[in-house]
C-alpha cells in the first residue's frame, strides 16, 4: 500500500488549510480574499460586468471572498468606476457573481462603502461631499477627470446621518437579495465610518461627537440597522485598522489605541460575524508604480499581502492585543505570506488570514499554498487601469 511522505502530509495539514466556522458560516479553509478596489465598473449604471463574474469565480476556492468596496448609494461616491448596490441593475449584476461563486463551492460577503468626506464635488454635481465635520481629510481622490485633492466637506446634518444609516441598511438588504452570505462594514482607513470615529475629523458636539462614546454612535447605529436586515443572525463583519497611517488627519496616533481597545471589546459583546483586523504596515520595500494607489483602496494602499521577501514578518503581538479583547472569529490582514499566516492561525492569534496583492496575481492562491509554490508577483500599474489586463490575465 503506498505511503504518503511526511513532507506532503505537512503541506496539506497547514493550519491555513483547515476548515473553520465563522459564526455559522462554514469555511473549507482559512485563506480569505481581502477587499481590493479595482475600478472595473466602467458603465453608466456602475453595475458589475462579465469581468466581475469571472474575477470572483476564479477566486472561489478561497475560504471566504470579501468583495471590493461597494457604494451604498449615489451619495456615497468617492472614486470612479466603483460598483454600487443601490439599483436593481446592480443587484442583478451582483446576483450573477454570487451565483457563480456558490456554484463553484465558494462563500462571498460584500463590503459596504460610503466615502464620506474623502470625495470631491466632481462626484456630486458640484456639491460639497458630506463628512462628520467641516474638516478637510487631506487625501487624493480619483475623479472623472483625474486625481484631485479633497476639499473641506460640509458637516452632515442629523437628517443626512439618518439617511446614511438607512442607505447602509438598504444596501445590506440589496446584498442579501443578490445572494451574498453576509456583509462587511469598513470602519477602517478613510471611509465615512472611521471619519466619525476620528477626533481629528469629527469635531461635533452633538450626539455623534464630543467624546469617544458619541463618536462611536454612528458606527453602532449602522451596525444595528444592517444586522437587523439579517434577522439578527451574525452575518455582519467589521473591519478595523488601529494602526492606519495615510498622513494628514489619518496619521497614526498611539494615543488612540486605547479607544480601539474599547471599541474592539464592545464589538466582542455584539453578535458580529467576525472582526477583520489590519495590522501595522511592515518595514521594507513596497511595490509601487504610476497609478498604483487609489483612495479607498486600503488593502492595496498599505503593505497588505505584498511581497514579503524583503521585509519583516507581521508582528503577531500587535494582533494579540486585540485577540485578548475579542473572543469571536478574527481575520488578520496586512503583509502576511504563507509562513507567517500559518503561524498566526497556529498560535491562535487569528482564525483566518486575508490577502490582497497575493490574490490579485494568484487566483489559485489556495492551491499554491497547498503545494508549497511561491505566489507570482503582481503588476501595480494594472491595479486600477480598467479592463482585462491585470484583472483576469
Amino acid at each position: 500500500m503506498p505511503t504518503t511522505s511526511p513532507t506532503t502530509i505537512t503541506a496539506l495539514d497547514q493550519p491555513l488549510l483547515r476548515p473553520v466556522d465563522l459564526a455559522g458560516l462554514r469555511l473549507p479553509n482559512r485563506v480569505v480574499v481581502a477587499p481590493t478596489t479595482r475600478a472595473r465598473a466602467e458603465n453608466s449604471g456602475l453595475a458589475p460586468t462579465d469581468l466581475h463574474v469571472a474575477h470572483y469565480a476564479r477566486r472561489a476556492t478561497a475560504g471566504l471572498i470579501v468583495t471590493e468596496s461597494t457604494l451604498v448609494s449615489e451619495r456615497a461616491t468617492g472614486q470612479v468606476n466603483v460598483p454600487g448596490i443601490y439599483s436593481e441593475e446592480q443587484v442583478a449584476g451582483w446576483r450573477r457573481v454570487t451565483d457563480v461563486v456558490h456554484a463553484l463551492g465558494g462563500r462571498i460577503v460584500m463590503q459596504l462603502w460610503h466615502a464620506g468626506a474623502v470625495s470631491h464635488p466632481d462626484h456630486h454635481d458640484g456639491r460639497l461631499p458630506g463628512g462628520p465635520s467641516a474638516v478637510n481629510p487631506e487625501q487624493t481622490v480619483f475623479t472623472p477627470t483625474g486625481p484631485k485633492a479633497t476639499v473641506t466637506p460640509h458637516e452632515m446634518s442629523l437628517a443626512e446621518i439618518a439617511q446614511a444609516v438607512l442607505d447602509y441598511a438598504t444596501a445590506a438588504a440589496n446584498a442579501r437579495r443578490a445572494g451574498f452570505d453576509g456583509v462587511e462594514l469598513p470602519a477602517h482607513g478613510v471611509y465615512l465610518l472611521p471619519q466619525f470615529l476620528s477626533p481629528r475629523l469629527n469635531r461635533r458636539t452633538d450626539a455623534y461627537g464630543g467624546d469617544r462614546f458619541r463618536r462611536r454612535r454612528f458606527l453602532f447605529e449602522v451596525l444595528d440597522a444592517v444586522t437587523a436586515v439579517w434577522d439578527g443572525a451574525p452575518r455582519v463583519g467589521v473591519r478595523l485598522a488601529p494602526y492606519w497611517n495615510s498622513g494628514g488627519p489619518y496619521a497614526f496616533d498611539v494615543e488612540l489605541l486605547p479607544e480601539y481597545d474599547e471599541l474592539t471589546a464592545e464589538l466582542g459583546d455584539r453578535r458580529i460575524a467576525y472582526l477583520h483586523l489590519l495590522g501595522p504596515d511592515l518595514p521594507g520595500p513596497h511595490p509601487t508604480a504610476a497609478g498604483s494607489t487609489a483612495p479607498g483602496s486600503t488593502a492595496l494602499g498599505s503593505a497588505t499581502a505584498g511581497s514579503t521577501a524583503d521585509r519583516a514578518a507581521p508582528d503577531l503581538s500587535r494582533l494579540a492585543r486585540y485577540r485578548r479583547l475579542f473572543a469571536g472569529p478574527l481575520i488578520a490582514n496586512n503583509g502576511f505570506d504563507r509562513e507567517s499566516a500559518n503561524a498566526a492561525v497556529a498560535s491562535g492569534v487569528a482564525d483566518a488570514v486575508s490577502f490582497a496583492r497575493h490574490f490579485i496575481a494568484n487566483p489559485d492562491l489556495v492551491t499554491r499554498f497547498a503545494l508549497g509554490r511561491e505566489p507570482a508577483p503582481g503588476d501595480p500599474s494594472t491595479y486600477y487601469a480598467g479592463g482585462v489586463r491585470g484583472y483576469l490575465d
